[in-house]
């Protein structure tokens, strides 16, 4: 018996584990407890290991490679076909083993550790803006229903409501107003919670010399490129920068047929964050061209041509070729840089 494929439907506390040898037969499977799964695959000779990309993945696969075997992850969606019956653990562990022998089956780098530390500084970041914007919505919403109307902008809310509250001539009662006081309250330490996180984040990104790189792009910040160096990892995993703009769903959809390609809007694929943070930075240069007469830049002669938000999509697109570029060649950007061969 000579396993050469493994594949592994991970959990929390109990793995399923299927075994196949060379010609994919099926030679062992197993319940793995979490305690059990160094000890097991320490005494499997070096095989390939395919996952799904779920939590704790990238943190088994770099122990598992650490063990000297060969770790793929796979998005669950390319997992899915190769499930044969109704869904359970060992039918999950077998399919996800079929799929890592596939040739064509597209996998998920795996990160390390610093680049998950990273991650998490925007995870975290994000989560505090939303629960910021949330706390104002709810303060703007109740004060209106006392008729008291604060203009759209967050920044209001810290300079209209303390008035509202000191104002005596309105008619809202004392305990309301020791309850918006409360709340605002609670803004401010979000507010504050989000300006420390975009502190370290500022810092990590002045202490990497790639993350300095990709600022220099227009439309990309520290926010963005920091977060770009942590997800994207190893450029040369990519085979072309179109690859990372299809992996940021920045790329129209296809339902082609007959020969007749139909492209339909923005697939929206892959990580939102990211795609968020492409398309913001490029509608800030959208604006900033906008505010410049005598511009005849790319994006101007784009914006003339359609509106603004396809303007921003298309370069947001154009910014993660640029990326990739930059990182799996390992240039600075140049913005009068022209292909050889190609006229200027």
């Amino acid at each position: 018996m000579k396993i050469t494929t493994v594949g592994i439907d991970l959990a929390k506390n109990v793995f399923q584990v299927h075994c196949g040898d060379e010609r994919g037969k099926a030679v062992l499977k197993r319940q793995l407890r979490r305690d059990q799964m160094a000890t097991f695959f320490a005494n499997l000779p070096p095989c390939l290991i395919g996952m799904e990309a779920c939590g704790g993945a990238h943190h088994w696969a770099r122990k598992l490679q650490s063990m000297g075997h060969t770790v793929r992850l796979m998005a669950p969606q390319f997992v899915k076909p190769y499930v044969k019956t109704n869904k359970n653990d060992a039918a999950d562990a077998e399919a996800i083993c079929e799929a890592v022998a596939r040739p064509n089956t597209r996998f998920v780098p795996v990160k390390n550790v610093e680049q998950q530390a990273v991650l998490a500084l925007h995870r975290v970041r994000q989560g505090f803006v939303r629960a910021r914007t949330a706390q104002a919505n709810q303060i703007r919403g109740l004060l209106g229903e006392f008729g008291l109307i604060i203009p759209q902008g967050i920044g209001y809310i810290a300079t209209r409501v303390p008035e509202l509250i000191e104002d005596g001539a309105n008619e809202l009662p004392g305990a309301f107003r020791l309850l918006v006081q409360r709340l605002l309250d609670h803004l401010k330490e979000l507010d504050h919670q989000v300006e420390e996180l975009e502190a370290k984040i500022q810092a990590w990104h002045r202490g990497n010399e790639v993350s300095r790189k990709l600022a220099q792009v227009p439309g990309i910040g520290p926010i963005t490129a920091s977060a770009l160096v942590a997800s994207i990892g190893d450029a040369k995993n990519f085979d072309s920068g179109r690859q990372v703009a299809a992996w940021l769903g920045l790329v129209p959809r296809q339902h082609s047929s007959g020969g007749k390609a139909n492209l339909l809007g923005m697939s929206k694929r892959g990580d939102t964050y990211l795609r968020t943070l492409l398309i913001h930075g490029a509608r800030s240069v959208i604006y900033r061209v906008s505010q410049r007469a005598d511009t005849c830049s790319w994006i101007a002669a784009v914006v003339n041509r359609r509106n603004k938000n396809v303007a921003a999509v298309a370069l947001a697109n154009k910014n993660a070729r640029i990326v990739w570029a930059l990182l799996a060649h390992g240039r600075c950007f140049d913005a009068e840089y022209v292909r050889q061969g190609v006229a200027a």
